[in-house]
């Protein structure tokens, strides 16, 4: 499976954002999609996750109640909706494909490139 996010860019705080992640392959619906960020300086961080059906999905606490992950099976992608974004989003956005219902970036077998998300204060 390869991945291929995009969306990121540069907003204000207060603003909102759409990444998506183009995946290519047949298997795609049977994958568990998560969202990963990762601040210069810091260790890549959980997002969120969505199960393969898109029943079920998962948020860290610092996203709860304002980012959104959805997923088209249709059209292999999956798509992280961030709204009332702040300063302390500002990350490379990465997604990732993986078999176990899990946060720990361990558990996730295939990554994308990364796309760069700005938040001006």
């Amino acid at each position: 499976v390869q991945l291929q996010a995009s969306g990121g860019g540069l907003v204000q705080a207060g603003g909102s954002l759409r990444l998506s992640c183009a995946a290519s392959g047949r298997t795609f619906s049977s994958y568990i999609m998560g969202w990963y960020r990762q601040a210069p300086g810091k260790e890549r961080e959980f997002v969120a996750a969505i199960s393969w059906s898109g029943s079920s999905t998962l948020y860290a606490d610092a996203v709860k109640g304002r980012f959104t992950i959805s997923r088209d099976n249709a059209k292999n992608t999956v798509y992280l909706q961030m709204n009332s974004l702040e300063a302390e989003d500002t990350a490379v956005y990465y997604c990732a494909a993986g078999r176990a219902w899990d946060s720990n970036p361990l558990s996730y077998v295939y990554w994308g490139q990364g796309t760069q998300v700005t938040v001006s204060s």
